[in-house]
């Protein structure tokens, strides 16, 4: 992908963007700076030259005067040749009939015809490719009526008549074709040479993908046909069947790139592989939902899944007797449950009950890993995690946070910290001892593992009773060393955790003065490139800054400037957090007008143009703050605020009327002591 500025003639420059899917319009350079907003403002084209064509008339023009000339030149090259050829072919002929005479120039034109005949008869590639592929499929068959004798002696005889009639038909289909006029051979082969002028430049790769796929059709093809002729179902079912497995299996091995992955894609696979999911045949239908499940993994696949209705057969087969069916499935589930209607899908299918009582069979591993995790992606969805409490799912799911790999763990806790965003089920967390098993898995290492404990330490720290235990074993210091974590995920994932930690601790403030060097360490990260983890820090001061102990403290370190800084930003959610720490800082010493003088005022006057309302809630609430000092007050009239302000007065949200209001009240007085001053 890139992006091109074009200068067209006449008109504005063009930002364009270059991607794998087409050639389209964005929104160009945005007014803060060389930032890029990257918005679709037109069509999809499927080239540069394409997109200029219909978008600057000069460059069509242009394009067609080229596009003349070429024509020209090349219709004056093809007459020279032609005139060129015209010479030979009459010296040819006078040489030939001065020297050898009329026998020599009929035996000439004799070979002509034969090499004509010849090439109008050889079969085409496609022809050879199904003749080679019925003729494996025969051999497979004879090895197989060998292997069983007699059982195949009573088909055979019936199913003669039905061979020779097939026979006669297939060799007058092939002298119908042999027959065929030159005309007609010439037009048929003309569209060939061009498929192979085309195909030169696709790898070799996808066609051999295709090829794959195509067995997939062709087993499901003749199974279609034939299953429901007696004399012919049990001969082709272990046939067809065996080559639709060795086609999965292939694809299966396949599917690990992404390449591949589009190739199968492009090539239909999807529906044959949705065809196959209807079979009773275990081994066909594990390489099947394996290459589901790899596929999975983009988007455009999870998107064709749904379509295909691939869900319904996944969840039912999770029911299978197969260990390594059930496995794949659950996979399959997880990779899609990505998508929030797949997640209702699977519980409108009854997905939810089968996974929930395979997490009492904790021997198999791997099929555990692949059930937690498709447990954990189902829970996003908050109608889900009530069922998976219905069906007890949340205490099974405790008792695995101990003794289990890190790759069952890392689910089971993804889980935990979804299921722990309802109140009941946190209760139902602390009341199994779920609080302890989480904390002793903060002193870990494995990246994901953390981002998943903090999250869930974090969700239970919402209940006063669980911060209790939480803070009684030691769990926000080790939340706190967690910001040192080289990984942005976990320092985000852990200042998350500590927001709800402080809110909810008995002695927030001496419980944060308490960590030494904690304060700093927060204040420093204000210099992250993360934007994830410049909006949980502001996050946490925001909530440091309720005591005033620890606000003169994070002033002395420089939080001021800092944050003023960051005001640039077009991230929503930063904006939001942001605006809070801002809105909070005030409240000590010469903060307000530090701000002021650090140029945080203008821009934060630009989120009040936000589409997010709690982007305007707490932006209203720091201009209010800011307003009590008569600089900035005139900093927001210059810049607008009075009119964005006035519509927000409206708001059905009570706390940001009473911002709003309040500070158009500060600058309203301000106006009215300056014009006062002005008369007396």
């Amino acid at each position: 992908m890139c992006y091109v500025l074009v200068k067209p003639h006449g008109v504005e420059s063009w930002c364009i963007t270059c991607s794998a899917e087409g050639v389209f319009l964005n929104g160009g350079k945005t007014d803060a700076g060389d930032e890029i907003n990257y918005e679709r403002k037109s069509a999809i084209y499927k080239d540069i030259v394409t997109f200029l064509r219909e978008k600057s008339v000069i460059f069509s023009e242009n394009m067609s005067k080229h596009a003349t000339k070429f024509k020209e030149q090349q219709q004056m090259e093809k007459d020279q040749h032609d005139k060129a050829l015209k010479k030979e072919e009459t010296a040819t002929f006078h040489k030939t009939a001065s020297g050898s005479g009329k026998s020599t120039l009929e035996k000439n034109q004799i070979n002509f015809v034969k090499n004509q005949m010849t090439r109008r008869l050889e079969p085409s590639l496609n022809w050879k490719t199904t003749l080679d592929f019925k003729s494996h499929r025969s051999s497979v068959k004879d090895s197989q009526q060998e292997k069983h004798g007699g059982k195949f002696e009573k088909v055979r005889s019936s199913a003669s008549h039905g061979r020779a009639q097939l026979s006669s038909k297939s060799a007058d289909k092939i002298e119908e074709i042999s027959s065929e006029n030159s005309s007609e051979s010439e037009e048929d082969e003309e569209p060939a040479d061009h498929r192979q002028e085309v195909n030169v430049d696709l790898p070799s790769e996808y066609w051999q993908i295709q090829k794959l796929v195509k067995y997939l059709k062709v087993a499901l093809l003749d199974y279609t046909q034939h299953a429901s002729q007696p004399a012919y179902s049990s001969l082709y079912e272990t046939t067809d069947v065996e080559v639709a497995r060795c086609g999965a299996l292939a694809l299966w091995s396949c599917s690990k790139s992404y390449a591949n992955k589009e190739a199968i894609r492009k090539a239909g696979g999807i529906p044959l592989l949705a065809q196959l999911l209807k079979t009773s045949h275990e081994n066909t239908l594990i390489p099947v939902v394996g290459t589901l499940q790899e596929c999975a993994s983009e988007e455009n696949y999870r998107a064709a899944i749904k379509a295909e209705r691939i869900i319904e057969s996944l969840v039912k087969n999770l029911s299978s007797e197969n260990e390594q069916l059930q496995e794949h499935c659950a996979m399959a589930i997880y990779q899609c449950a990505e998508d929030e209607e797949t997640r209702d899908l699977v519980r409108l299918h009854g997905g939810l009950k089968p996974l929930a009582s395979l997490l009492n069979n904790t021997d198999n591993k791997e099929r555990l890993a692949a059930v937690t995790g498709a447990i954990w992606k189902c829970s996003i969805s908050r109608e889900n995690v009530s069922k998976f409490r219905e069906y007890q799912a949340i205490e099974t799911l405790v008792g695995l946070l101990t003794d289990q790999p890190e790759e069952v763990l890392i689910n089971v806790v993804g889980a935990i910290g979804e299921c722990c965003q309802d109140y009941e089920n946190r209760v139902i967390v602390r009341k199994c001892g779920g609080i302890q098993h989480l904390v002793n898995l903060l002193v870990g290492i494995n990246q994901a593992l953390l981002v998943n404990v903090t999250k869930a330490v974090g969700a239970c720290a919402v209940e006063p009773e669980s911060m209790v235990i939480i803070d009684r074993l030691d769990g926000v210091r080790l939340l706190w060393s967690l910001l040192k974590n080289p990984h942005s995920d976990v320092k985000a994932s852990a200042a998350w955790a500590l927001c709800p930690c402080i809110k909810n601790a008995k002695d927030a403030g001496e419980m944060v003065r308490s960590f030494v060097g904690g304060l700093e360490l927060v204040v420093n990260l204000l210099k992250s490139d993360n934007k994830e983890v410049l909006a949980s820090i502001c996050a946490v001061i925001t909530n440091i800054a309720k005591d005033q102990e620890n606000l003169a403290v994070i002033t002395d370190h420089g939080v001021v400037p800092l944050l003023s800084k960051l005001t640039n930003t077009n991230n929503e959610k930063l904006r939001r957090h942001l605006a809070e720490a801002i809105s909070h800082c005030c409240m000590w010493g010469r903060n307000k007008v530090t701000f002021g003088e650090h140029k945080a005022v203008a821009p934060l006057v630009r989120y009040l143009k936000s589409s997010d309302t709690s982007v305007h809630r707490a932006t209203a609430q720091a201009l209010y703050q800011l307003s009590e000092d008569a600089n900035n007050c005139i900093t927001m009239h210059e810049n607008g605020a009075v009119k964005l302000l006035l519509d927000m007065v409206g708001s059905p949200d009570q706390d940001l009327q009473e911002a709003a209001a309040g500070c158009i009240s500060n600058i309203r007085r301000l106006a009215l002591a300056t014009e006062k001053a002005r008369y007396t």
